[in-house]
């Protein structure tokens, strides 16, 4: 009988977590942090001397969130911080690619988001108006990626993920750094609200 295939990954903390099936227990943030900060959106297809990375893009979405949902606790920023938590893992796939993929991606993306979310003390479902606002900031930060980083028209990026409120980008910036900075500014960002969680 065949050896079924290796679920696992070996992370740099020194933790081996089962893709098909994660734990909470096997999930760090330095893990996240350092791999969020070294996979690409966009294909690497952005302009600039590096990569624009899902650390990058999360933290610009959950300062949409933020303005979205003024006031919200921490916990809700916490989730929008960790929205594409699981492509430390999986990698990001542009839309077209998860497509073709299948459910299969949707599912292994759920189970890795449920597991991420019970490490930090969030629920493993988000409320659903919590989830649709993260989702309306990460489609701004999308057409905001798009038009100043991505190479698509404001005509394209509006058809694409709609036209945002300008009032909600109005000095907002795209910056790239080095995956180092973004690494630890990361994971300044995502223990200052921990902090506050407690």
């Amino acid at each position: 009988m065949a050896k079924p295939p290796r679920a696992w990954q070996r992370m740099l903390s020194g933790r081996r977590l089962d893709l098909l099936d994660p734990t909470p227990m096997d999930i760090e943030i330095e893990d996240i942090a350092h791999g969020l900060a070294f996979v690409a959106r966009w294909n690497g297809q952005t302009h600039g001397d590096f990569a624009y990375s899902v650390a990058e893009h999360s933290m610009l979405v959950e300062d949409i969130y933020r303005r979205i949902s003024p006031g919200c606790p921490p916990r809700w920023q916490l989730a929008a911080l960790l929205h594409d938590a699981p492509e430390y893992v999986i990698g990001d796939m542009i839309s077209p690619v998860k497509a073709a993929v299948g459910p299969g991606y949707g599912a292994l993306d759920e189970r890795l988001t449920a597991a991420i979310h019970l490490r930090f003390g969030l629920p493993a479902a988000l409320p659903a108006i919590v989830k649709k606002q993260i989702k309306k900031a990460d489609r701004i930060s999308a057409w905001m990626e798009a038009t100043r980083i991505a190479g698509f028209t404001v005509a394209e990026a509006d058809r694409l993920f709609g036209a945002p409120d300008m009032g909600l980008v109005s000095g907002l910036e795209i910056a790239l750094h080095p995956p180092a900075d973004v690494r630890a500014r990361f994971t300044a960002r995502v223990g200052a609200v921990l902090e506050q969680m407690t």
